[in-house]
């Protein structure tokens, strides 16, 4: 696996929903999660209290938002161990220093405590029917079903693999998983040296890199497979010329460049993410040149409003004699969230418009809104799974959408 599995970050992990009496200081001061006895599968059973140091996050869905994050401790202890009769009842206590994030949350919030490699915790809290609390049960894979907590260990030989979707959560958290050197790289220094070639050109190398895939035969996985591949040389060419920078320094007048330190790693920050749109746009449209598909990409529609991929053509869809059921368009999103909504203004005349994306697990209440605003929700068939059971079925891939708009 090119970006290794779970079990390189974690070592286990557990969810439950939080209730009135843990969070609320009007009820208890009691700074405890409840009902995590079972978390033993992952956190042990000491004899005495054992204490890790834990990182406290609150993730919502709102991408703009600073984050708030707390570094604490929590206390791990059989309440009972002076008690040798009785059956023995662990509490997972919290530091009075995680109260900045612990206390944004209400009752039913989600609540993941994950232990690192290092045995510290990462501590999740996250708005009820959010899609980070979906995704989060997915990544982990604890299928949380209403008051009972859910907790399993990670092993190695049972650990999910990292693939683009997982790699997209773990992004939430700011964790970046190591990767091998892709296939073809020291081909691709070879061709375009340390500097980034064009979008276009980096696409076309990714995809010309890999054998064995066949856009035709199953375009959902070529999707999936050739962003993984992009991803991967990128970082690995992101990697070298990054450190050749760090190596000179940043300095200036006899002191250091903060602010050019500063300007730096927004840029590396701002093309990762610009990178990644474009990747998936050039990828998709490879897909449907090689299903010969007619489209018109970064199509005019009215208001100067571009449609990622418009079909059959602007010339049909500035024409009102052509038939409105016959005109469809495609916007291309890596993740939504609640960016959705922007595609609702493009090209009037077409209903429903289709939105592909790659992110997974949105939560049922966005889809639920996709739905009412005639917004259909495309994505590779791999993540189908990692939605709810009744959204599934709503759901197209890409074969459903090529077979669509031919």
């Amino acid at each position: 696996m090119k970006f290794g599995s779970l079990a390189d970050h974690f070592l286990g992990a557990g969810a439950k929903y939080l209730t009135d009496v843990e969070i609320n200081l009007q009820t208890s001061n009691q700074h405890e999660f409840q009902g995590v006895g079972g978390f033993r599968r992952f956190l042990g059973a000491p004899l005495e209290k054992e204490t890790f140091p834990a990182v406290f996050l609150w993730l919502d869905d709102n991408e703009d938002e600073e984050r708030p994050r707390a570094e604490a401790f929590c206390t791990w202890s059989n309440v009972r161990r002076n008690q040798p009769q009785r059956s023995a009842e662990y509490h997972l206590y919290y530091s009075a220093n995680s109260r900045t994030v612990v206390h944004r949350a209400h009752a039913g919030d989600f609540l993941l405590i994950a232990q690192r490699p290092d045995r510290s915790l990462l501590i999740i809290l996250s708005p009820a029917g959010s899609t980070i609390g979906q995704q989060l049960q997915w990544l982990f894979g604890l299928d949380l079903v209403e008051d009972k907590a859910v907790s399993k260990e990670i092993s190695v030989s049972t650990a999910r693999g990292l693939d683009y979707a997982a790699r997209k959560v773990l992004a939430e958290l700011d964790i970046e998983p190591d990767q091998a050197e892709p296939s073809d790289f020291d081909r691709l220094i070879g061709q375009f040296g340390l500097s980034f070639p064009s979008t276009a050109e980096f696409s076309r190398f990714a995809r010309e890199s890999l054998s064995g895939i066949d856009p035709l035969a199953d375009p959902d996985e070529a999707l999936i497979a050739w962003m993984d591949q992009e991803e991967a040389l990128f970082r690995s060419l992101e990697k070298l010329i990054v450190s050749e920078r760090l190596k000179t320094g940043f300095h200036g007048e006899g002191m250091a460049d903060v602010d050019g330190f500063l300007k730096f790693s927004l840029s590396v920050q701002n093309r990762r993410k610009s990178r990644a749109g474009y990747a998936f746009g050039h990828h998709v449209e490879a897909i449907l040149a090689a299903n010969s598909i007619r489209y018109r990409r970064e199509a005019t529609t009215e208001k100067r409003k571009a449609a990622d991929f418009l079909f059959p053509d602007e010339a049909s869809y500035a024409n009102e004699q052509f038939p409105t059921e016959r005109l469809k368009m495609l916007a291309v999103k890596t993740s939504c969230k609640d960016r959705w909504r922007q595609v609702l203004s493009e090209a009037d005349r077409i209903s429903p418009k289709h939105l592909l994306t790659l992110e997974p697990a949105i939560s049922t209440a966005q889809t639920d809104e996709m739905r009412s605003q005639d917004l259909q929700l495309v994505l590779p068939r791999a993540l189908h799974t990692s939605f709810r059971p009744q959204q599934q079925a709503w759901l197209l891939d890409m074969r459903a959408l090529i077979n669509l708009v031919r």
